[in-house]
């Protein structure tokens, strides 16, 4: 049972149980689950085909060495070392650098709010998905039977089931629209599947991440043998994977990777903070944060090898209806016999053409048919998930089947992501007794997804895909990099790195197999010095009331 009782050698003294892991497994697929998330799969995969291919694996895995295994380390020391989330955290280590935490608590619950939006999408393409044909493989017809619907077909049938039928997105952020009831519906259905996931903490959670931590590698890997399987494979791996080297002295390139690899790893949500805190003392988190980092960055590497191998195909798909398309004008143009031109002739025959009739030919205003150019439309976020692989699967045979899989997996993917937010939120609400303690925790948890679910309805609106852009852009990601910073500088000047190299800590950390950044002991309510002489130490609250450093007395 993952709700085991245990005795917490590091709280407050209040003599409170916290709950533990049922083992190992499940709290490392917590945390794979937590950092594996939407943006291994739409945004990697895009840096690397923007930025050279394999050249970008260079920035990408220096930034993991210093950036991400570091940051990711302390967090789960301080979590696994104090017992407590983000806030009481901070607040043991100072109270004045609780406003960190309440930060973390902050962001992770406005991730939340607009996170879940992005899988009532999902939800919503995924119900779709169990149709044949599926509803975004052609346009619908007007108003007169006889015809088709004029802005899908300037557009396309994809791209039109997307902003018309599913968001209805209006013309800007300041006309709002009114509810748009499916989306509301599934909005309902993905609360009502984080809640019942996440209802008793870790106890249920724990249960749930065996599926939606481990079923997207399982998909991952039946696209990985379909795609390696389809025509223009190999051009899309070619296309990704061949490095620019040159791409490297561009500044940008070093900071899309440090910021790929900080929002990957989800550092300063307070998400592994708390799901840290429910691990013994003893346990190894150093070789936790190399394990986790490193199973983060291959999926992401894996993810981007299944991505492009279907976009190659597709790019090759279109690549094909091009040639076939100046095929057919050349015929009509030089009354050629049917299906005299080959796609694979179509070069010679257009360059014989254009040595001895280049005016006629000149005058057909034929397409630019190169495949590279295909290769080249690539997207990330929404646009890659609901529109290119989205039509890439409408090439596949059996397509309904695929598409299912396909959401499935980013709807498990985004759930997992869901439940390492909401601890992050849930956790500090529970340590700092918002509620009475004869209050179920089921009840709070109500509350909390209850609350974020409201806040959320105005996602629903017609502008809500404006809306859901700007607490992506402007709510998250300055915040966290800023939290992050802070969190440096509080362990760094604030505990002092000196105190973690001492005889005492390396005695400590050898001992719990994890070096703590912090200790139990309070700090002065006066100037912030750490009463750390053991014989007088008092951890809790009741120490800080009791003690006073001798330069304050």
């Amino acid at each position: 049972m993952a709700l085991a009782p245990g005795p917490d050698p590091l709280g407050d003294g209040s003599g409170d149980e916290r709950p533990k892991w049922d083992n190992k497994l499940q709290y490392l697929l917590s945390c794979v689950g937590f950092a594996v998330g939407l943006g291994n799969i739409w945004r990697f995969p895009y840096l690397c085909q923007t930025y050279g291919g394999g050249a970008f694996l260079i920035p990408y895995f220096i930034a993991l060495a210093f950036e991400g295994i570091p940051l990711f380390h302390m967090e789960l020391a301080i979590g696994q070392r104090l017992r407590k989330g983000s806030i009481g955290v901070w607040t043991t280590i100072s109270p004045y650098l609780g406003g960190i935490g309440l930060g973390c608590f902050t962001v992770s619950t406005l991730i939340g709010i607009y996170y879940n939006t992005v899988l009532t999408w999902v939800l919503w393409y995924l119900l779709n998905s169990f149709q044949n044909p599926l509803p975004w493989s052609a346009c619908p017809p007007d108003r007169n039977p006889t015809g088709f619907v004029e802005e899908c077909q300037r557009s396309s049938s994809v791209s039109y089931f997307w902003y018309r039928q599913t968001l209805n997105v209006t013309a800007d952020i300041n006309d709002s629209g009114s509810i748009q009831w499916q989306l509301l519906v599934c909005l309902v259905a993905s609360w009502a599947v984080v809640y019942l996931c996440i209802i008793r903490g870790i106890e249920t959670t724990g249960k749930a991440i065996y599926f939606t931590a481990l079923f997207p590698y399982l998909v991952l890997t039946i696209f990985l043998i379909r795609g390696l399987t389809l025509p223009g494979a190999t051009e899309g791996l070619t296309y990704l994977f061949t490095p620019k080297m040159q791409i490297l002295q561009n500044p940008r390139v070093w900071l899309d990777a440090a910021t790929q690899i900080f929002f990957s790893l989800s550092l300063a949500f307070g998400g592994h903070i708390a799901f840290s805190s429910y691990n013994p003392p003893r346990n190894n988190c150093k070789k936790d944060a190399v394990t986790i980092a490193l199973v983060n960055s291959m999926t992401s590497l894996y993810a981007a090898i299944i991505v492009f191998s279907v976009l190659g195909f597709k790019a090759a798909n279109d690549h094909g209806r091009c040639l076939d398309r100046n095929i057919l004008h050349l015929i009509n143009a030089f009354d050629f016999p049917d299906q005299s031109i080959s796609r694979d002739d179509y070069a010679a025959v257009l360059a014989h053409l254009n040595v001895t009739q280049p005016e006629r030919v000149a005058g057909l205003g034929l397409e630019s048919c190169r495949l590279e150019d295909f290769l080249d439309k690539s997207a990330s976020g929404t646009g890659l998930a609901f529109i290119v692989f989205t039509e890439a699967i409408l090439h596949m045979p059996g397509a309904p089947g695929w598409a299912v899989l396909f959401f499935g997996m980013l709807f498990t993917l985004g759930l997992s992501s869901m439940f390492g937010n909401m601890e992050a939120v849930i956790t500090p609400l529970l340590d700092m007794g918002v509620m009475p303690r004869w209050v179920p925790k089921e009840v709070l948890t109500g509350v909390a997804c209850l609350s974020c679910f409201l806040a959320s309805i105005h996602f629903t609106l017609h502008s809500g895909n404006y809306w859901l852009e700007v607490f992506d852009r402007y709510a998250v990601s300055l915040n966290l990099v800023i939290f992050a910073f802070l969190e440096v500088v509080g362990i760094v000047y604030v505990y002092g790195m000196n105190r973690t190299s001492s005889p005492r800590s390396r005695r400590t950390s050898t001992r719990a197999g994890c070096r703590s950044p912090v200790c139990s002991c309070p700090s002065c309510p006066c100037c912030w010095s750490r009463l750390s002489r053991w014989p007088s130490c008092l951890s809790g609250t009741e120490g800080r009331r009791r003690m006073r450093c001798r330069t304050c007395t």
